[in-house]
């Protein structure tokens, strides 16, 4: 019981270095939620290994983890080059050749994978590669020719992204690449899926139609990577189940002076329209190579674990680093220092509306109620995990065990902030016998000791997708038995 809990969720991407025998099972005991699927490296069977992998790992663990596909997109990206890299200088021409026949790149040259990037530039304009190690600027634009000057020059190798400062390029969201990966999502069930570069809300729409037609249910995670996402950032939100702040290509177009601010935003207008939100790349990068974290990268961890945010994701650092374990358990130790340190504010959450939901309503109630009578936990007797979400956008530093026998629902619960999910079948018992057997069983796990109080949610009918109506305040009596209270 006096363990402390952590709140928020953990990410982690698979790849060669947690290939390695024996390593997806330490970052699962770590603390890892969710592992994420990067398809923009690997090739399918790479990915049906390691989502199997996860797992078997998590099941010899007696956890479950949450499965993240992570579409490539249509990253704009030079083609290759005859020595596998060149470096450029500031001052030296270097021009970006557009055409579909393009020759192997050189000192001078290279191809590129969009091809009417002609069409969208101007001279003047400044174009980053390599996410901004490198700059140019275009000082001519010929049919089928972007003609540049290096700003900043440096070492460029294959396949390295391009991004136009401020926005602008006008390549749809979903490549010929994605469409046949959204097949490979469903295919791996995977409980989350993220569409990258998103620019509208008919991007999502789009995913979430074709993710549908290959037979999944899987969330959509809406990543906001481009100066166009941001514009529409309300409609994209509201159209997503998920909402991850990609600081790499995002920070890149708009600037980085820009991304500290604009990360915040992201994470207030996702949480006040009740919705998830992830944090994700380079926050522990330095772990790619050391074995402990910088100060600035522990300091931004906790930052966005303070600005409310859901989940952290480490991208690199567990993909090829060599040391992902320990980038883990970093994350966890600074989430959990984060969490001991700073109380949330009550009135972080979803701005006051009018409610159209019961279980909304519920979930509201519950929180105001366990903000002032002083309770242990928030238990949630859930389906479909609906209830314990709308808890969740109510920050609260008490725990909310959301008890479900949906396997689907539990996993994607482990991605909401200070829910706990835990399997639980009431075995088709009336609400009264289900909340015993359930303030029972988190007994009988160690998470409530005799005369705790705490709050129940459930609904009429046990199993009933979205049918939570009702609030108990009950006291855990001798033997994990509740007991109603006459008196607060």
């Amino acid at each position: 019981m006096s363990e402390q809990l952590r709140r928020t969720r953990i990410i982690a991407t698979l790849g060669p270095a947690t290939d390695a025998p024996g390593m997806l099972k330490s970052i699962i005991a770590e603390g890892v939620d969710v592992v994420r699927l990067n398809f923009s490296h690997g090739d399918a069977d790479d990915h049906r290994a390691r989502a199997a992998a996860a797992r078997v790992a998590a099941a010899e663990l007696g956890r479950e983890v949450a499965v993240l596909g992570d579409l490539q997109g249509p990253k704009i990206r030079v083609e290759r080059f005859a020595e596998g890299a060149i470096h450029l200088e500031v001052g030296e021409t270097f021009t970006l050749d557009c055409r579909a026949d393009a020759p192997i790149g050189d000192s001078t040259r290279v191809g590129v994978g969009y091809l009417d990037l002609w069409r969208d530039v101007k001279p003047g304009d400044l174009l980053l590669l390599d996410d901004g190690l490198i700059a140019m600027e275009v000082v001519e634009v010929v049919t089928e020719l972007v003609h540049c000057r290096v700003v900043v020059g440096g070492r460029l190798s294959d396949r390295k992204g391009i991004n136009r400062q401020g926005g602008g390029l006008t390549v749809a969201a979903l490549s010929d690449k994605d469409r046949h990966d959204i097949e490979l999502a469903a295919e791996l069930g995977v409980d989350f899926l993220a569409v990258s570069f998103v620019q509208t809300a008919d991007d999502i729409e789009q995913a979430r139609r074709l993710l549908r037609e290959a037979g999944s249910d899987a969330a959509i995670v809406a990543k906001i990577e481009r100066t166009e996402a941001v514009a529409a950032l309300g409609e994209i939100i509201e159209a997503s189940e998920v909402v991850m702040v990609a600081r790499g290509d995002l920070g890149v177009e708009i600037g980085d002076a820009e991304l500290p601010g604009l990360q915040k935003k992201i994470i207030r207008e996702t949480l006040e329209r009740s919705r998830v939100v992830i944090t994700a790349t380079q926050m522990m990068q330095s772990m790619v190579e050391s074995p402990i974290p910088t100060r600035a990268e522990v300091l931004d961890v906790a930052n966005a674990v303070i600005d409310g945010t859901d989940a952290v994701m480490l991208s690199e650092e567990t993909a090829a680093g060599k040391h992902p374990d320990k980038a883990v358990a970093a994350m966890r130790r600074v989430c959990l220092g984060a969490e001991r340190q700073f109380e949330p504010p009550a009135d972080i959450g979803p701005g006051a509306r009018v409610l159209d939901r019961t279980d909304q309503a519920i979930a509201l109630a519950t929180m105001f109620l366990a903000g002032r009578i002083g309770v242990r936990a928030i238990i949630a007797l859930t389906e479909s995990g609906a209830t314990a979400r709308w808890l969740s956008r109510h920050r609260s530093s008490v725990p909310i065990y959301a008890l479900s026998r949906n396997g689907r629902a539990r996993r994607r619960m482990l991605l909401y902030r200070d829910v706990h999910p835990i399997e639980f079948d009431p075995h088709e018992v009336g609400p009264a016998q289900a909340a015993r057997e359930a303030i029972q069983h988190l007994f009988n796990l160690g998470h409530l000791a005799e005369s705790d109080r705490v709050i129940l949610t459930t609904g009429d009918h046990t199993g009933q997708l979205g049918g939570t109506n009702t609030l108990k305040v009950l006291r855990v009596g001798a033997d994990g038995l509740a007991e109603g209270l006459g008196k607060l």
